[in-house]
């Protein structure tokens, strides 16, 4: 029988924070709470969890902070913020710190359990490109923090979300990647609208990249994409 999922979690409002903790343990997974942002790497380090669900305001260090300082122990561990902020700089700040999703508060238990499944399945499934990470991309080199893609001809600065999609791609190239699951991770769910933003994206994508014959998106139809580069 396989262990359970170990979730750090860390939240200092203690009556939200008890709830959201019975509730993941009651739906199977190890959950370890911490109330104080000073303790969390300490923690980290000793219960060596599968996953770290962070609130980002916290006493004596932040969420974003945090996630940095994990960064340098795990590059792998998949971290999810837990905010109230929801200013666009906040969510840049959230995902160039480290973090792999970010969920609004207030939230709903199936949304954090959603989200938490999904970061785990693309940690399986696929190599995560850290933030400082320069890649190859054919002709094309992409550096996530910068948010730019170079070639010989130019410099191109992607957008926030150009960044993230072409992130996501990335580190499932050459393997199929579910249409639903990069809604979810980039857009937080799968409504119509979303959908339609995700066609832009993607086309806007395929235009960068067009010089380049070695690369190509692929759409697989009724499922969703595969990033070739050859």
């Amino acid at each position: 029988m396989a262990a359970p999922v170990k979730i750090l979690y860390v939240e200092d409002e203690l009556f939200l924070g008890k709830i959201v903790k019975e509730s993941l343990e009651s739906r199977g997974f190890d959950v370890v709470m911490e109330i104080d942002g000073a303790n969390v790497v300490q923690v980290f380090k000793k219960i060596q969890p599968d996953i770290c669900v962070l609130d980002v305001m916290l006493p004596n260090k932040d969420g974003f902070t945090i996630a940095g300082e994990i960064r340098a122990i795990d590059i792998q561990i998949p971290i999810i913020f837990l905010t109230a902020k929801t200013q666009t700089p906040d969510l840049v700040k959230g995902f160039t710190s480290g973090g792999n999703d970010y969920i609004r508060k207030p939230f709903s238990m199936e949304e954090l359990i959603v989200r938490v499944e999904n970061a785990l399945r693309f940690r399986q499934n696929g190599r995560q490109l850290t933030s400082s990470e320069l890649v190859q991309l054919g002709k094309y080199s992409f550096h996530l923090t910068r948010q730019t893609l170079n070639s010989a001809k130019e410099e191109r600065k992607l957008s926030f979300r150009e960044s993230e999609l072409l992130k996501l791609l990335y580190e499932h190239r050459d393997k199929i990647i579910d249409r639903k699951d990069i809604l979810n991770l980039l857009w937080g769910n799968d409504s119509f609208f979303n959908s339609r933003n995700l066609d832009v994206y993607i086309a806007k994508l395929r235009s960068y990249i067009r010089d380049d014959e070695t690369l190509e998106i692929i759409t697989i139809k009724g499922i969703g994409y595969r990033f070739i580069i050859n």
